[in-house]
């Protein structure tokens, strides 16, 4: 109560009084949660009326919030000149909808990812996302690093990775996002990134492999495959296997696999049934990008499914998601009459902003009622 007091909070009513041993905080986003000193854990509803509730409203006059060196945020009332962990805007929270809503009730083609984390606080949690200069892979990565997540784009052309870090710390300062150097193309280069990335002594809770290739010429890389083979399946399953000992270190953990609805348009057996390896990198006579595409898709979720057999009772989930079909991005850039054909379908489809949100609820379930790790109890500190 003495915390209350110092926040001018004291004056509540007899429903909402915690009982003994119990703590109100709140999320960067405005959400409330309740800490239980006793048992050392967190939890969403409140302990008597079993309610969600929010934070309704601006801070009051005078008053900023501002977060500490170790992520927490805490409360600045710059007119009495004193800092609190209590936010002041407790004494004014609305119920939340007291009905659990269904996922599909909750998430649809329209849903943005910033909808699907709010309320969630990532601070702590580290994601790493591929492709992340640009498009789907850019949107995710500013969503988790505006949630706190500590974010790592990982990204072949570095000018441009710097730029998507400069534009996401541009919307929060405070955000806790930087660039590596990741070349899919290059098998070489996935290695090095998996040392430096080794190096941090960071753990690894979400891994979105999510950079692509789309109607590429035929080509081979360095390593001797097929370029759209390489960067969409081979680059990224090598990727996984690297990181794999930190992922499991760092369970509950997730891996997640942007693949297509056109995996369903291929086949990569002979006649007899058998794995045909010819078809996964073909030669230039036997290449067709649209059918090269499909296939690197169909390696991903044959990929997403075994991984998640293997690394699931370590903790780690992989799941593969289709993007949508009626999605506008820049997968098209690559030759002018597929450029042709998406800009004349652009007034049909839709923003990647919205079907970006499967992608990161998809994620964010790996760690989403997980309320502990993301709102850790700190015994040592009375926090809103």
């Amino acid at each position: 109560m003495a915390a209350l007091r110092y926040a001018g909070l004291d004056d509540t009513d007899s429903e909402d009084e915690l009982p003994p041993g119990w703590e109100q905080r709140t999320t960067k986003d405005g959400w409330v949660y309740y800490a239980n000193h006793t048992e050392e854990k967190t939890q969403w509803e409140h302990p008597k009326t079993g309610k969600r509730k929010r934070i309704a409203g601006d801070l009051p006059y005078g008053w900023e919030q501002e977060t500490d060196e170790n992520g927490q945020v805490f409360f600045v009332d710059h007119i009495n000149k004193r800092t609190t962990y209590l936010d002041p805007r407790l004494a004014f929270t609305v119920d939340d909808n007291p009905t659990k809503p269904t996922s599909r009730q909750r998430y649809d083609s329209s849903t943005t990812a910033m909808e699907i984390l709010q309320g969630r606080d990532f601070t702590g949690q580290v994601v790493v996302v591929t492709g992340a200069n640009s498009g789907i892979g850019f949107e995710t990565a500013k969503s988790f690093a505006l949630h706190g997540a500590h974010v790592i784009l990982a990204c072949r052309n570095m000018t441009r990775a710097n730029e998507a870090v400069s534009r996401i710390l541009g919307e929060w300062h405070k955000a806790k996002v930087e660039a590596m150097t990741l070349d899919l193309a290059l098998l070489r280069s996935v290695q090095h990134f998996a040392q430096a990335f080794k190096a941090k002594n960071v753990s690894l809770h979400v891994l979105v492999c999510n950079a692509g290739a789309f109607a590429l010429p035929w080509s081979l890389t360095k390593d001797g495959l097929e370029t759209t083979f390489q960067v969409n399946h081979l680059g990224h399953f090598y990727l996984v296997q690297l990181l794999q000992d930190v992922l499991c270190r760092s369970a509950p953990a997730r891996v997640v696999v942007v693949s297509s609805e056109s995996h369903r348009f291929t086949d990569i057996n002979d006649s007899s049934g058998k794995l045909d390896f010819s078809r996964l990198s073909p030669s230039k006579n036997d290449y067709w990008a649209m059918l090269a595409y499909n296939r690197s898709k169909l390696c991903n979720i044959l990929f997403s499914n075994e991984l998640h057999r293997r690394l699931s009772p370590r903790g780690v989930t992989s799941n593969a998601v289709h993007p949508g079909n009626m999605l506008y991005s820049s997968i098209h850039r690559n030759w002018w009459v597929y450029t042709l054909l998406f800009t004349l379908a652009r007034p049909f489809t839709k923003s990647m902003f919205p079907r970006l949100g499967i992608s990161v609820a998809i994620a964010k379930e790996s760690l989403g009622d997980r309320a502990l790790a993301l709102l850790p109890y700190e015994e040592t500190k009375v926090q809103g």
